[in-house]
């Protein structure tokens, strides 16, 4: 792999991840509504489930589940709904529990978060398009992949962290900012963000098929 290649890979993955996905969406309604530490145990989980398939592409192990649609849909379906559950979720707990005037939302247990993250990221078709198509135009396929892989990785792990990172303290610091009686509004919009995010994860994977 070249510099070059390299860099074109780089402002590729930067390019990307400014595209507001599921996982983007699921990162701004948990900074919002749980704190920007439910944000990043987000993003983590993201960047878990990257590393599965940057170690699924290593193996060659994503092609042939590329070659199982049956398998995937099942995988994305339930992505989806469960995305869609917990921003419907999350909406019905503000009309079935008052918040006190004033009262911090209560912080998101990072394991859960992180665990939303992981689903909203290894649930999306997109993620199987990219590295069995657009990965392997940034490899040299006369040296040895390993290596090769590990290097787009890491990079590719930098960078999502650092924009994902970003949209998780901007989110968390307009939830702060709102004035207490739109807490209600904020989790709501959070929620309906969630609901977007599955309901986009479900689109993406309809259009894959």
């Amino acid at each position: 792999m070249t510099l070059e290649a390299w860099a074109l890979f780089c402002a590729t993955e930067f390019m990307l991840c400014l595209n507001p996905g599921p996982s983007t969406l699921l990162v701004i309604s948990l900074g919002m509504t749980r704190g920007q530490l439910a944000g990043i145990a987000a993003t983590s989980g993201v960047l878990a489930a990257n590393a599965l398939y940057f170690g699924l592409s290593a193996t060659g192990l994503a092609v042939a589940l590329a070659q199982s649609p049956q398998l995937f849909v099942a995988i994305r379906w339930l992505g989806a709904a469960f995305l869609i559950w917990t921003g419907a979720r999350m909406i019905a707990r503000t009309f079935s529990k008052p918040e006190a005037e004033g009262a911090p939302t209560a912080p998101a247990p990072r394991g859960r978060a992180f665990w939303q993250g992981f689903v909203a990221q290894g649930a999306n078709p997109n993620l199987l398009v990219y590295f069995t198509a657009i990965l392997p135009q940034f490899v040299d396929a006369r040296a040895p992949l390993a290596g090769q892989v590990a290097v787009l990785a890491s990079s590719s792990f930098a960078i999502e962290f650092a924009v994902l990172s970003v949209y998780s303290a901007l989110s968390h610091r307009a939830g702060r900012r709102a004035a207490p009686s739109f807490q209600r509004g904020i989790s709501r919009i959070g929620g309906a963000l969630l609901i977007a995010a599955g309901a986009g994860l479900a689109a993406l994977g309809r259009n894959a098929s």
